[in-house]
């Protein structure tokens, strides 16, 4: 089964960067559905960034031209670089991976996920 680990959050003020990690176990197909998603106390969770089957990046608004997504093949990591830092980032951010199963979905849909890291937190504050 899928084992999902995030690393990288901490507290960092308005304008900073950080990167976050996951580490994937347990996954072979490199066609399989990554995101990565953040939540807020009393909010729904809202995609941040994802790829798609066939490799192509899919970003909210809000971390278009700021964040980017990366998926290392050799090292099975989900990275997350998130730039330009602003309160409203902060957030428990997760990472996440689906099945290809021969149809194309939305990276960014929280719905098609079934396996969930436990979550990492990142503070922004000005």
């Amino acid at each position: 089964q899928v084992h999902l680990m995030e690393s990288g959050g901490t507290s960092v003020q308005t304008g900073g960067s950080l990167r976050l990690s996951c580490q994937v176990s347990g996954y072979t197909s490199r066609r399989d559905f990554v995101g990565w998603f953040r939540q807020v106390p009393g909010k729904e969770r809202e995609g941040v960034a994802g790829i798609d089957s066939v490799g192509m990046s899919k970003y909210a608004d809000h971390a278009a031209n700021r964040f980017s997504i990366h998926q290392d093949t050799i090292k099975d990591t989900v990275d997350l670089q998130m730039n330009q830092l602003k309160p409203e980032d902060s957030a428990t951010y997760y990472c996440a991976v689906a099945p290809y199963r021969g149809r194309e979905l939305d990276p960014l849909s929280s719905a098609i996920y079934e396996n969930w890291g436990p979550g990492t937190q990142v503070k922004v504050s000005s």
